[in-house]
C-alpha cells in the first residue's frame, strides 16, 4: 500500500517572527519553539489528535511555522529572494483553528484584539461543516478562522448569521 502525500506543516509570514510567536503563544497557549529566535519559529499546539472514544491517539497535532519575510528559510540562496514584504490585502490562504473544549471564541477574540488583531466577523453558523465560526486578522495579515463544534441538532442563536 502506498501512502498519500501528507501535509506536515504550514508556514505563516511575519516581519517579526518573535512577536508573532509571542502572539500565538499568548492567544492560543501554544509552545514557541524558536529555530533560531527571530528567524523561524515552530508553534507547537501540544497534545495529540483524539480517538473517537475521547482518548488521545498516537498522532501528534499539526505544527505551524512562522517565518521572516525578509529572508524566508529554507532557500538555496543564503540572502533569500524577493518579495520581502507582507501581503496584507487581498485573498490568501486562511488558517482554521478548532476551539478547544475548555476555551471560548470570546476569550480568543479578546486576547487577539488586545495584541493587535482585527476582528473580521463573528457569530456565523456554517451548515456544511456544522460549526460556529468567527474570524480575525493577525497583526501580520494572516486570517484566522475559529471553528466551534455545533454538535448534533445544533441550536443556532438568533444573533448568528447562517448558510
Amino acid at each position: 500500500m502506498t501512502t498519500p502525500n501528507t501535509l506536515i506543516f504550514v508556514d505563516l509570514p511575519s516581519n517579526d517572527p518573535s512577536a508573532a510567536a509571542r502572539f500565538y503563544a499568548e492567544v492560543f497557549g501554544w509552545r514557541n519553539d524558536a529555530r533560531p529566535e527571530g528567524a523561524y519559529h515552530r508553534m507547537v499546539p501540544g497534545g495529540n489528535f483524539m480517538n473517537p472514544d475521547g482518548t488521545e491517539s498516537a498522532i501528534g497535532n499539526l505544527h505551524l511555522g512562522l517565518f521572516d519575510v525578509a529572508n524566508a528559510r529554507p532557500h538555496p540562496e543564503p540572502a533569500g529572494v524577493d518579495p520581502r514584504v507582507l501581503c496584507i490585502e487581498g485573498r490568501k490562504a486562511r488558517v482554521w483553528i478548532l476551539i478547544g473544549d475548555s476555551d471560548t471564541p470570546d476569550r480568543i477574540l479578546s486576547a487577539a484584539v488586545e495584541r493587535g488583531a482585527t476582528i473580521l466577523w463573528r457569530n456565523h453558523y456554517w451548515t456544511t461543516f456544522n460549526g460556529y465560526n468567527h474570524a480575525f486578522r493577525d497583526p501580520w495579515g494572516t486570517e484566522i478562522i475559529l471553528w466551534g463544534k455545533a454538535g448534533e441538532k445544533p441550536s443556532i442563536p438568533e444573533t448568528f448569521t447562517a448558510e
